[in-house]
């Protein structure tokens, strides 16, 4: 069964049958059933897509305007997408009173495969789930529990310098992942686990002091979409083999607690995130993890709300985390579309708590000489690149060092991270002496 969860979804041959058998299921529910004539049922056809595009457009309206159940936009490819299958289902409703019941099984079968073709490029469009083990979590159940034996002893060293530094010993070819649980201690907050990458060089006899990167991921989500969309072992893997086994240790963790809360990464009426990414997790990493504990060597980064969350961090905190990716993050957290609802559900009646939090407001107001911040945005996703252009001009006047990206031929999605990463950690490794 291993070669079942292997199967891509995102290209390969699932993909195009996928595609191939929603062309199929169009075609039959386009048909005319009998007795309509061509022009009477082409009419009933427009009708059809029409109320779907009416529906998908006022039902994602009132998901961000009177729901709030999205912070931004659901990208357009994603909501035309969503049309198909729901103008396929209505023209199922209209065909069944003049179709017999085995017609009628056949046009839901039709529906099915409209609706999975739209599922597969929804799927295509986020790269979320590249594989069934993605889809269903296989992979993600096997990795073990973070052991005893990879934990700092007590009274162990950071490490051998990193400069200059060569192994010893044999040290294995790939990476590790692991999870673990990180308490909140000081912040209070129950959390999902966190998961953690070692890269082959945290193996060796003489080890380094390794540098360290904290990951957020997006929202809607959870610290597992690092390792399937983000696919972070392959790109931290293809790192080490150039970098003599050397790579950040990276930790993937969880300020939201549920897949659909949302914190913003702050201290508010709603949890104390930002107390817990600045203390439970740092104190964490240090007292359990062999890694160099000196935070000029430390960074945040994150996709979407983790990306916003990652330059919260690198202007609230750049005594802990000097330098910050931000793949496709926005100007300023939010909770709503209207900015509004989301100071009065973390900040009610109090909009400068807010403000003086957000990292625009930070820069105004700080100096961050001798931090870096990289930025990505996809080029086709319009709203995300006029942050990015925001945030990269904030920056570079507060002092940072900035790098910044439009990536093509990508919208919301994490290609924008994928595509970008290995030149991020060239970012990273200019700053913490990392050669090849």
């Amino acid at each position: 069964m291993e070669w079942f969860f292997e199967i891509r979804l995102i290209d390969g041959p699932v993909y195009w049958l996928a595609f191939i058998l929603g062309l199929a299921g169009a075609v039959y529910l386009l048909w005319p059933p009998r007795p309509l004539t061509t022009r009477g049922w082409v009419l009933k056809v427009l009708a059809a897509v029409a109320a779907a595009f009416a529906l998908v457009a006022s039902v994602h309206w009132a998901l961000i305007n009177v729901f709030s159940v999205f912070p931004d936009n659901v990208p357009d490819t994603v909501l035309l997408w969503i049309v198909p299958a729901l103008a396929a289902l209505i023209l199922l409703v209209v065909r069944i009173p003049r179709t017999r019941w085995g017609s009628r099984i056949t046009g839901l079968a039709a529906v099915l495969m409209v609706a999975a073709l739209s599922a597969v490029q929804v799927n295509a469009y986020f790269g979320l789930n590249r594989t069934v083990s993605d889809l269903f979590g296989t992979e993600l159940a096997r990795i073990p529990t973070l052991e005893a034996e990879l934990q700092r002893q007590p009274g162990e060293s950071d490490g051998v310098p990193l400069q200059g530094w060569s192994v010893q010993g044999n040290v294995p070819a790939e990476g590790v992942l692991r999870k673990s649980a990180i308490p909140g201690k000081a912040s209070g907050m129950n959390t999902r686990e966190a998961y953690i990458y070692l890269p082959p060089a945290y193996f060796a006899d003489n080890r380094p002091a390794l540098p360290v990167l904290v990951l957020v991921a997006g929202q809607p989500g959870g610290p597992a979409d690092w390792l399937t969309g983000g696919t972070l072992q392959v790109h931290m893997d293809a790192y080490a083999r150039s970098h003599r086994g050397v790579a950040p240790v990276v930790v993937v963790p969880d300020p939201n607690g549920s897949q659909s809360a949302n914190t913003m990464c702050m201290d508010s009426r709603i949890a104390r995130a930002d107390t817990y990414l600045s203390q439970d997790v740092p104190q964490w990493i240090k007292s359990t993890l062999a890694v160099d504990t000196d935070h000029n060597r430390w960074a945040a980064g994150g996709f979407s709300f983790g990306g916003t969350c990652a330059l919260q961090l690198g202007t609230r905190h750049p005594q802990l985390f000097p330098a910050v990716l931000s793949f496709s993050g926005e100007a300023e957290p939010a909770i709503a579309k209207e900015r509004e609802k989301t100071i009065e559900a973390s900040f009610p009646g109090d909009p400068e708590a807010f403000n003086r939090q957000t990292p625009l407001a930070i820069m105004k107001e700080r100096r961050f000489d001798g931090s870096g911040m990289y930025l990505t945005a996809g080029q086709d996703d319009p709203e995300f690149v006029a942050y990015l252009r925001t945030l990269a001009a904030a920056g570079s006047e507060a002092g940072f060092t900035v790098r910044a990206h439009e990536v093509e031929h990508t919208g919301h999605s994490w290609d924008t991270s994928s595509k970008r990463i290995a030149d991020a950690l060239d970012f990273l490794a200019e700053r913490w002496g990392i050669t090849g």
